[in-house]
């Protein structure tokens, strides 16, 4: 697969990647990681990363600006997004092969091409693997640059290397993205650097989420509490393992109240949540997930439907 992807690499001269709404760290990692690589090694093809800037990540990489016209008979590569309501970016079925390669469960095969590996830690372990068949292959090197994207995918999607995703792989690889020269302490400075206004918030969703006998829990954060605790939307992606060390809690929801809808962060100490998660347009792993609804009706049932999961677990 990882061959057949590099010879289709090859074929076209302008490629275009996609990731997933609401970007993470493998996200950007992964996508302009992808594109960092392709341009050391490709630097005549034209090579863009579009996509709704997400401003925290800024410190990673920006975002190109695409017009519908560059589509035309491009590659497009959709990254670290499982299914289509998740892309970012709409004229990605414009171009003239379409290309999906994620670690999420496949729950929408999308694409002309797929490559999926849910055992995979990360997209950006994925895209690493794949610089590896490269190198082997056709002599693909590796940039500085895109070492640093994609190390810094891994270490996202891993917790620092703390969750079960983290294989003997991803320590092997991670090993050999830190010989290339970027600054790591920078790096996990500007990724895990909390601001005070959040642990103010953090600490106001100790006090006040609620939680039921079958050890559902939940907190609401509306427009008017994040403008009180002055932090953004965006900020609070920080706080959402927040109540995993409350003891008895089997799965929890944060709702951010966004200006045009509520995003729903879930997650999960043992019941599967990414079904419930697609049911509301979103998708992720089966114990770390994110979706959007439109009212806060919505958001109670979205609460209901989690508490039926964790009575049946």
């Amino acid at each position: 697969m990882k061959r057949q992807i590099i010879d289709t690499i090859e074929r076209y001269e302008t490629i275009i990647l996609h990731r997933h709404v609401r970007p993470d760290p493998d996200a950007y990692g992964s996508q302009v990681g992808l594109k960092e690589m392709l341009e050391h090694n490709y630097p005549e093809k034209k090579i863009f990363a579009t996509g709704l800037h997400e401003p925290s990540l800024t410190y990673l990489a920006t975002q190109d600006i695409v017009k519908q016209a560059d589509y035309s008979g491009a590659l497009v590569i959709v990254l670290d997004t499982a299914n289509t309501e998740r892309i970012d970016g709409e004229f990605y079925k414009d171009g003239a092969f379409l290309l999906k390669i994620d670690h999420h469960p496949d729950v929408d095969p999308y694409g002309d091409l797929r490559w999926v590996d849910t055992t995979a830690s990360s997209t950006s372990e994925m895209i690493t693997a794949l610089f590896y068949e490269g190198k082997e292959a056709v002599g693909w090197e590796m940039s500085s640059a895109a070492a640093r994207l994609l190390f810094a995918g891994i270490v996202g999607d891993t917790g620092r290397f703390i969750f079960p995703s983290a294989t003997v792989q991803t320590f092997q690889i991670a090993s050999d993205l830190i010989t290339y020269e970027f600054d790591r302490t920078e790096l996990f400075k500007s990724m895990y650097e909390v601001k005070r206004e959040l642990l103010h918030l953090q600490g106001y969703i100790y006090q006040n989420f609620v939680i039921d006998e079958n050890g559902t829990a939940f907190i609401k954060l509306d427009k008017n509490t994040l403008e009180r605790f002055n932090v953004t939307a965006s900020d609070t992606s920080q706080l959402v393992g927040s109540l995993g060390d409350v003891k008895g809690i089997c799965a929890w929801i944060i709702f951010i109240e966004e200006e045009d809808q509520i995003r729903v962060r879930l997650r999960s100490k043992g019941p599967v949540i990414n079904g419930l998660a697609a049911q509301y347009g979103g998708g992720g792993h089966p114990m770390a997930s994110g979706a959007s609804v439109s009212t806060w009706d919505e958001a109670d049932e979205v609460i209901r439907k989690l508490k039926k999961i964790c009575v049946s677990h």
